[in-house]
């Protein structure tokens, strides 16, 4: 990269830095959504950091290496709970993300503040390794620090969303299975006599599993609020973007006065969602197979070439 190119790249980031700091400080008029969400926001953050400041004004004093890394947990804490209000503030939406997140169990602020120093120890670690390797006299050229810093940073930044991703999907997988038993539940309570609020809270009262566990504070939710438990499942399913869930409480919404048409339509959802379900672990089952399969002949091969080697290499050399 010569030095024309250099300074247009580094003008360009330049640029690009300029740009969102501007739109990060460039405050918009807020509505009166965002003035509350803010203060709630603001009313957490304070929330957050007079109980962080207890727990290690109550704590021991930490020295070495706890000591840095329970100080670096309170600077995560302090830059995630800041990261939440400004996203709050802002009004970023984050559908996708934010719906994983509540999947998982997790704040957005915490998945904000891994991105940010993921993709700040990565951006800092090509200059880093540059200048160790120009002082024990390894010939680098100046370009590489800046373009190889730029891939590093948005690689940090990236990656914890296809980490998010995964997880969460996972976690949704979990979530259909239940969704599934839960109907079945649901659909034997009502053959009992129960009425249709009551079975819902009753199979949701079956286990702990953390499934469950959202269904029932969602309905115990809905008993406090004066709701519907059907839209609170509907609200649940739309926060979580479990489509599964969602259709049962459009199905409990629709049959909610006819008691055995409600008992058909849960037992034929619950068996359907089971076939999807063995469907798909079956699906994961030939996968796993077909690399299995794939991984065995890329050892043999490799064998059989460890094996001819020999022979060839001295057929090669008397010939």
């Amino acid at each position: 990269m010569n030095p024309v190119q250099l300074a247009l790249l580094s003008g360009a980031v330049a640029a690009l830095g300029l740009v969102v700091l501007l739109a990060a400080l460039v405050r918009p008029r807020p509505s009166v959504s965002v003035r509350i969400a803010r203060y709630d926001g603001r009313r957490s953050s304070h929330r957050t950091l007079l109980s962080a400041a207890e727990a290690a004004a109550s704590a021991a004093p930490d020295r070495g290496l706890f000591g840095a890394s329970a100080a670096f947990g309170r600077a995560m804490a302090a830059l995630a709970d800041r990261l939440e209000v400004l996203s709050t503030e802002r009004g970023w939406r984050l559908r996708r993300t934010r719906a994983d997140l509540a999947v998982l169990g997790r704040r957005t602020g915490e998945f904000l503040a891994t991105k940010v120093v993921a993709g700040l120890v990565l951006l800092l670690l090509a200059p880093v390794c540059w200048f160790v390797l120009r002082a024990w006299g390894v010939p680098l050229p100046g370009g590489v620090p800046l373009s190889l810093a730029l891939v590093l940073g948005g690689a940090g930044f990236c990656v914890p969303d296809l980490a998010l991703r995964s997880d969460a999907a996972r976690r949704r997988r979990d979530f259909r299975r239940v969704v599934g038993v839960f109907s079945d539940l649901v659909a034997m309570n009502l053959a009992g006599g129960r009425g249709l609020p009551e079975a819902l809270l009753s199979s949701a009262s079956v286990s702990d599993y953390w499934a469950l566990v959202r269904i029932r504070q969602a309905l115990s939710g809905a008993r406090l609020a004066g709701s519907t438990p059907w839209q609170a499942l509907g609200d649940l399913g739309a926060e979580l973007a479990v489509a599964e869930l969602s259709d049962l409480a459009g199905a409990l919404a629709l049959a909610a006065d006819d008691g055995a048409k409600i008992r058909a339509s849960l037992a034929a959802r619950a068996a359907t969602l089971r076939r999807k379900d063995m469907a798909d672990v079956e699906g994961e089952a030939g996968e796993k197979s077909q690399s299995m399969l794939v991984a065995q002949l890329v050892l043999c091969t490799a064998f059989m070439v460890f094996l001819a080697f020999p022979a060839v290499h001295n057929l090669m050399a008397t010939s």
